[in-house]
């Protein structure tokens, strides 16, 4: 009770020293650097009190500052994402149809074209309807909605590549076992755990920003989507927990997926230099290319942005991330259609039998 009676205090206080208040909200908002001086027992006591946190009425998504004609890289954008749309839609019918892919390693990769497939329909559709259409403004319910699913999705991009990463492993370090080991069940039990976690550090994520105040009725966020490191930092009450948790988040869903992938592939040469012959080593590195090639793909432009850091450009950082985004979803099915013998075989016998039904049809009507 000390506590909420203090945190009371303050937030009079605050509402005091306010030089601006809005209507549509029963917490006065003034001075960025007064709020900022929030102590962590009002976050701390407003965890499970009746507190009442500032929001704004929505977002302002500024996109790119200063150049022209932009709109010709959001035209890009779309023709990206109609390529995702049926590259993804190609692997997923592939191998739904053929029924000699319906193992645990092609589990994972449908599960990876469903979330490429989500992931950019969740996100492309909305940016061209922001900046194309001018239509920049985003109630505040919406973002932190648009935010989940875009988060989401990106979380389980990389958890899709620790489940291939693990499958490679275990077909190549214990092929005797692997059929013991990986199973259907396994993989689908994997994959839905997957799904859980990412849910649940998401709505943590979006539960966070719930407890933040801001104190302008709109917020400008310098990106191209609702970006949570954009908004979280324009808070006036004390941002530690969500700071706290990003760093939590980041080790979760950067650094340990790739400490575990690098791992596995370490593991795999070494199982590879007991393997008697060189053309046997090819042959196994051969079935690990593709996966190799999403790593690549993924990892690569995020380590960037995370390396530079704040010294990256806002617009420099907008096209670093937005291609993060749009392009893996584009290339995966393009990796695996060109990459693993597999699909490359199912698509040549499904279009063979597609063009011997349509002759078949056509002969039928001639009759």
């Amino acid at each position: 009770m000390s506590s909420l009676k203090r945190s009371k205090r303050e937030t009079n206080s605050l509402c005091n020293r306010a030089h601006w208040c809005s209507p549509h909200q029963s917490l006065c908002v003034g001075d960025l650097n007064t709020n900022k001086n929030l102590t962590m027992d009002l976050f701390n006591s407003a965890l499970g009190k009746n507190i009442t946190f500032v929001r704004p009425a929505y977002f302002i998504i500024s996109g790119f500052i200063g150049i022209p004609n932009v709109i010709y890289y959001y035209i890009f954008l779309f023709f990206v994402y109609i390529i995702s749309v049926v590259g993804n839609t190609v692997v997923m019918t592939v191998i739904y149809l053929d029924h000699n892919l319906w193992t645990p390693k092609y589990i994972v990769v449908f599960n990876l074209a469903f979330v490429d497939l989500f992931g950019t329909t969740a996100l492309v559709p909305k940016v061209l309807d922001l900046f194309l259409f001018n239509n920049n403004r985003i109630s505040y319910s919406d973002c932190l909605t648009f935010l989940f699913f875009c988060y989401v999705t990106l979380s389980m991009q990389v958890l899709n590549l620790i489940a291939l990463s693990y499958d490679r492993l275990i077909a190549i370090t214990y092929p005797l076992h692997y059929q013991v080991r990986v199973t259907h069940r396994f993989m689908f039990s994997l994959i839905a755990s997957f799904w859980l976690f990412a849910i649940f550090l998401t709505l943590l994520l979006v539960g966070l920003l719930t407890r933040l105040s801001f104190c302008k009725s709109s917020v400008v966020v310098n990106s191209y989507f609702c970006d949570h490191g954009q908004i979280y930092r324009q808070a006036c009450n004390d941002i530690t927990p969500t700071s706290v948790y990003i760093l939590f988040v980041i080790v979760i869903h950067l650094w340990f997926p790739l400490s575990f992938i690098l791992g596995t592939y370490v593991c795999i040469i070494i199982a590879l230099t007991r393997v008697a012959t060189a053309q046997e080593r090819v042959k196994a590195l051969k079935t690990c290319t593709g996966h190799i090639s999403l790593v690549a793909i993924y990892f690569i432009p995020i380590l960037i942005t995370f390396t530079l850091g704040g010294n990256i450009h806002p617009n420099s950082r907008i096209i670093n991330l937005s291609l993060t985004s749009v392009f893996p979803p584009m290339l995966n099915p393009i990796v695996y259609v060109l990459q693993t013998q597999e699909i490359k075989t199912s698509l040549r016998k499904l279009l063979k039998i597609t063009i011997q039904s349509k002759i078949t049809v056509k002969k039928v009507l001639i009759r």
